[in-house]
């Protein structure tokens, strides 16, 4: 599979296709307001049809960078893709480690790609992290089931029509998104997530790797491991929640792969860390298809024998997922 890395603008585009003047003018309106962005009344009219933007939507945290590629047809329904861990502040990953855009370029689906969010797992923190000195306090949930639907839906994307797709930390928040949020998401997957967050030394997993994914401290997040709240965003244990919602989920062996081509002694080192985190990312998955089992919710699964905790593997179980996205909303 060949990557092709989309360069960034940078600058705010409006490409509101067959529109009315008013309806030319609310958003530009809707982002001299401030927050008013997020609560704008929608507007009657389809979303563009193709191409791609950078937006700016304000939020509690300040002004949150969108990367925004339009269903090629103007249709209605948006796939919200989530980065990882370390998402960085400039680019969400999806769109450079991965032919992401590529693949749905010609499909009648808006790809939403948020931007920052490191270390959040995409969900309400308590206080901002008191370990790096962190001025904000996250509310990732609170901006993509509030104020971003509420800024798309002025750009003509249903509020109702979604799926969302996460690898790692964002695989597990997709799940917990949806499973919350069952009016806006009708799919949602999970590519090499965490999915049984309660498990034995999974706490103090996380803990760890958000210290050294920028130095946040757990506590702010969900509260001490005995808080309520570690609970309410294990898919191990809302797992009910998730019945009648279409899923696609998938980890690997953890065992090297077709693109793992380590040369360098750094590479062998980033090799082994990539192999240690999606074999613990099967042990979460694996359980949690057992607990679907259980309960007899059905979901699609991909565990292929070979694959490392890495982009190239995570963008080939996007490629499988379209054809079940692309029905389940109505987007082809």
């Amino acid at each position: 599979m060949r990557f092709d890395r989309h360069r960034l603008t940078g600058r705010l585009k409006q490409r509101l296709l067959g529109v009315s003047a008013a309806a030319l003018v609310l958003p530009v309106v809707a982002g001299i307001a401030g927050t008013a962005v997020a609560t704008a009344a929608p507007v009657a009219h389809r979303a563009p049809a193709g191409g791609y933007e950078e937006v700016f939507v304000d939020s509690s945290m300040g002004p949150i960078k969108v990367q925004i590629q339009w269903a090629a047809r103007g249709g209605d329904a948006a796939l919200y893709l989530l980065d990882g861990l370390r998402a960085r502040d400039d680019a969400n990953a999806w769109t450079f480690e991965t032919n992401a855009l590529d693949q749905y370029r010609l499909d009648n689906l808006t790809l939403v790609m948020p931007v920052g969010g490191q270390s959040s797992f995409y969900t309400d923190w308590y206080a901002p992290s008191n370990f790096n000195g962190q001025k904000i306090t996250y509310k990732w949930e609170t901006f993509l089931t509030k104020e971003l639907p509420a800024y798309l839906e002025t750009r003509g994307v249903s509020r109702t029509n979604n799926g969302v797709l996460g690898l790692s930390m964002g695989g597990s928040a997709a799940l917990t998104l949806a499973a919350y949020h069952r009016d806006q998401f009708k799919f949602a997957g999970s590519l090499s997530g965490y999915l049984h967050i309660s498990a034995p030394g999974m706490r103090e997993a996380i803990r760890i790797a958000m210290l050294d994914a920028g130095r946040y401290n757990v506590d702010s997040m969900w509260g001490p491991p005995w808080s309520p709240n570690w609970l309410r965003n294990d898919p191990f244990v809302f797992a009910p929640k998730l019945e009648g919602l279409s899923m696609y989920i998938s980890a690997a062996s953890g065992l090297p792969g077709k693109y793992d081509n380590p040369k360098k002694a750094i590479d062998y080192y980033n090799a082994a860390n990539a192999m240690g985190l999606e074999a613990l990312s099967l042990a979460n998955t694996r359980a949690f298809q057992l607990k679907l089992a259980t309960l007899k919710i059905p979901a699609t699964y991909s565990f292929p024998a070979h694959g490392t905790h890495a982009w190239s593997y995570w963008s080939e179980e996007l490629w499988k997922a379209r054809g079940q996205i692309l029905n389940t909303l109505n987007a082809w």
